[in-house]
């Protein structure tokens, strides 16, 4: 039997709102892929931040698996390499027959690049010999170069100590940016396509709609800041929640004003145009490549931003839907029965490495958290699918323990540094009414917390510590069900 080829177009910090048809972001091209496709509008990354998710996808497994907790390129990476032994979907399609083409971002290990797992290299970032952060000599620059006197240009944060950053702006591409190098390549690679070439697998890997929001003006002025809305959970003031949400709104976003803050919303929307465009522009080159056909192409993201929820923007601790549920769309003309609809069951970024592989028929004897989608291709259904998904999150460069717990009804979130969460999606969908500390919900929340705890067992959590002042769930590891 002919194997299916496999094109990937990953984008960076893209929520999963942008890219349904009644959404106001401007997307032609996603709208048309989605016809003739299936919307996946329940998926979700185990952890919304780039590193952990991008090795989620990669590998199939949560971090507790794979073993990257954060920034790789950062020196308060928890881990900086792939646990031992970790094996990517990639290296089992390289080794099936498979031609694989990667082009973009990758940051899933700090010492490896895609070769090392099975890839052909064209234009790789986020690699090992690179470094993000801030460095003591680059603080003194900011010292010697700090104004207090200075007053605060639109869109500007002020950051005394750490300098000022500007978080959305114009700005035109030229063919030497990250993501038009990445569009060339992947058009280039397409256009040496034919019958013969396959089974092949590109990966197409971008940088944005990544803060700052920094467009082209083409793509501003599809958009009048007047009919940007804010989002309904804008209003929150964030009193029941943990108090770093609400640090990271009175310190950094409330700088904006109400007519800044819809700009950005503006500048994330156009950002998203954009890539549309991008993406645009690969389809094409398939299509005259003659190999559409036998090609399944997934759309997708490695996690969310909050665009405005709660008064936040880009991604950090809060657990919010908008950092957590991604894009996730899918094309293949030859192999999806009933296309033109959604799937609305809970989808993880780790089910897509057992997906490929089935695609494939690669026989793999390995654990993956994740579970084949393929049975939502063929418009069979999935029987007994997962009714929650769970998320690991161990911090950004500053650490925090956190696991949630999702159904189509409840989140429940365990905060090891404050307060826990409790929101009734039904009821609340935007989140606004925390309910963990109400007592006619203390049953729900066990009930919860005993899942989250199954998960953990499950995935070899580490998470378990007993200590006296660190065992702060309500229910400890013992009660899992």
């Amino acid at each position: 039997m002919k194997k299916t080829n496999i094109l990937i177009v990953m984008t960076d910090h893209q929520r999963a709102d942008t890219v349904l048809p009644e959404n106001p972001t401007i997307t032609p091209n996603l709208d048309k892929f989605s016809s003739d496709g299936i919307i996946f509008t329940n998926a979700y990354c185990p952890t919304a931040h780039c590193c952990p998710a991008r090795a989620s996808f990669f590998s199939g497994l949560y971090p507790s698996g794979h073993g990257i907790w954060n920034n790789v390129l950062n020196s308060m990476a928890i881990n900086k390499n792939l646990t031992k032994g970790v094996k990517l979907w990639s290296e089992d399609l390289a080794s099936s027959g498979y031609k694989m083409f990667f082009t973009g971002k990758w940051h899933v290990d700090a010492d490896e690049t895609p070769v090392d797992r099975g890839w052909k290299e064209f234009f790789v970032s986020c690699m090992k010999g690179q470094k993000h952060g801030c460095s003591w000599e680059r603080y003194e620059e900011i010292k010697k170069n700090e104004s207090q006197e200075a007053p605060r240009k639109e869109g500007e944060i002020i950051r005394p100590g750490y300098g000022n950053v500007v978080r959305y702006g114009c700005q035109e591409r030229t063919e030497n940016d990250h993501d038009e190098k990445v569009v060339n390549d992947a058009v280039n690679i397409l256009s040496g396509m034919n019958e013969k070439a396959g089974p092949w697998c590109l990966y197409a890997g971008f940088t944005g709609p990544h803060d700052p929001y920094m467009v082209p003006q083409k793509y501003l002025n599809m958009y009048n800041v007047e009919d940007i809305k804010l989002p309904e959970s804008f209003k929150d003031d964030l009193s029941d929640k943990p108090y770093i949400y609400k640090r990271m709104r009175n310190q950094i976003f409330d700088q904006f004003s109400e007519y800044e803050q819809r700009q950005a919303i503006r500048h994330f929307m156009a950002y998203c145009s954009y890539l549309d465009d991008c993406f645009g522009k690969i389809l094409n080159a398939l299509e005259r490549s003659g190999q559409a056909e036998n090609t399944l192409v997934l759309y997708i993201s490695d996690h969310g931003d909050y665009c405005g929820e709660h008064g936040l923007f880009a991604k950090g601790v809060p657990a919010f839907k908008g950092a957590y549920n991604v894009p996730a769309v899918i094309r293949w003309p030859s192999g999806i029965e009933n296309p033109g609809h959604r799937v609305n069951k809970l989808v993880l970024l780790c089910d897509f490495a057992p997906t490929f592989l089935e695609l494939a028929n690669c026989k793999i004897d390995r654990h993956f958290s994740g579970s084949s989608i393929v049975p939502f291709l063929k418009s069979e259904g999935a029987e007994n699918w997962r009714d929650a998904v769970f998320t690991q999150f161990n911090g950004v460069e500053l650490y925090y323990s956190q696991r949630s717990v999702i159904t189509e009804k409840f989140r429940y979130t365990f905060n090891g540094f404050d307060r826990d969460e409790l929101y009734d999606l039904e009821r609340d969908p935007h989140e606004m009414r925390n309910l963990a500390d109400f007592p006619e919900y203390e049953e729900i929340k066990k009930e919860l917390c005993r899942q989250m705890w199954a998960f953990a067992r499950k995935e070899g959590d580490p998470m378990i510590n007993n200590y006296i002042t660190v065992g702060l769930a309500p229910l400890g590891p013992a009660s899992f069900s």
